[in-house]
């Protein structure tokens, strides 16, 4: 069996967690044993985990608008997306790939 993209990077994320299989799979609502047969059939099969996309970013500081003590991310389209400063980083990796 040959997994899917959505599951490699889920291992790859796990991996760079730092969390344990189970906790992991409980914060991503992912069963615990499937998501073990996933890592055993990666490692078994020798599947090269694919490294996280990186997102280019720019830091501008605009003295025109206050700061609010987050992040903010602007997106192309226009989106602005306000997050706490105490954001996993885990979660804004996450974030960020999906973005991308």
């Amino acid at each position: 069996m040959i997994l899917k993209s959505q599951h490699l990077q889920h291992i790859t994320t796990w991996q760079a967690s730092g969390l344990t299989q189970a906790d992991y799979c409980r914060q991503h609502g992912l069963n615990a044993k499937t998501f073990s047969r996933w890592f055993r059939l990666s490692e078994a099969h020798n599947q090269p985990l694919s490294l996280p996309a990186l997102v280019p970013i720019k830091i501008i500081q605009d003295e025109a608008v206050p700061a609010f003590g987050g992040i903010r991310l602007q997106l192309k389209q226009g989106h602005i997306v306000d997050l706490p400063v105490t954001l996993s980083p885990v979660w804004l990796a996450e974030l960020l790939q999906c973005l991308g």
